[in-house]
């Protein structure tokens, strides 16, 4: 989308990890420089969380048209590769709506301080002050909407012993969590059903137990079983609550 953008480091050329992509694979520092612009772009677009569901580093290098570039990054650290997905590390720090609006406040701060008090204030637009005004509003629905956490992984555990139990819950599965819980209350206030935290868990459990009754979520038929970090990514969720698996029932 037009005037869409990403942060990168001005001093990015001369990263010792830039040069040990570009030792690894024999390329230029600069075209190393393009290949992780674009593949931060693709995640920026594409994720929420920093996690991409279902792309492996042979399907990245072909995204990007760059051979081996995918490993070469993760060999530095800057992608993870599960199996099942890719993740681009730090990605909240510096992808993603959040990590935007920190930089343009910094931009905005240095340029204000650069200014008297008086003209500071004459500088400002009226979109400045809708934008600020957004993003007060969003901090205090924030506030409003917290998530249980400890609630939702003890209801896990209850239902589903047999799959592995998350022992950290922070960071990116923490954000995830959040953002289905505040999707789970929305869609019962909007479907006029009783919207509170009790019902939210309710939910939670319902979706647990519809698990439960699933072969091949539960790993019945595969060795592979899922878990909740993977349950709580958008795609996953809402495959789950759309009844894409056995039984063929809404959670």
């Amino acid at each position: 989308m037009a005037g869409d953008w990403i942060k990168m480091r001005v001093d990015l050329s001369t990263s010792p990890k830039v040069v040990r992509i570009s030792s690894a694979l024999r390329a230029d520092r600069l075209r190393v420089i393009g290949g992780l612009h674009a593949v931060w772009c693709l995640f920026d677009v594409h994720s929420e969380d920093g996690n991409l569901p279902g792309y492996t580093l042979d399907a990245l290098d072909e995204m990007i048209g760059f051979p081996g570039f995918a490993s070469a990054m993760a060999s530095v650290g800057w992608l993870v590769d599960d199996g099942e997905s890719l993740s681009a590390t730090r990605f909240d720090e510096h992808n993603g709506q959040s990590a935007k609006r920190r930089a343009m406040e910094t931009e905005r701060k240095r340029e204000t301080r650069k200014l008297s008090a008086v003209d500071a204030d004459k500088m400002r637009s009226r979109e400045e002050k809708r934008r600020e005004d957004k993003e007060e509003q969003t901090l205090v629905a924030s506030k409003l909407a917290q998530c249980p956490h400890q609630e939702i992984l003890s209801i896990f555990a209850e239902e589903l012993p047999e799959l592995p139990q998350p022992r950290v819950w922070d960071g990116k599965r923490a954000d995830a969590m959040l953002a289905r819980w505040r999707w789970v209350l929305a869609d019962l206030k909007k479907k006029g059903k009783p919207h509170d935290k009790a019902a939210g868990l309710e939910f939670f459990r319902r979706m647990f137990a519809y698990i439960s009754k699933s072969d091949f979520l539960m790993g019945r038929k595969t060795d592979w079983t899922c878990s909740l970090p993977w349950i709580v990514e958008a795609e996953n969720f809402a495959k789950i609550i759309e009844g894409n698996f056995e039984p063929k029932e809404a959670a």
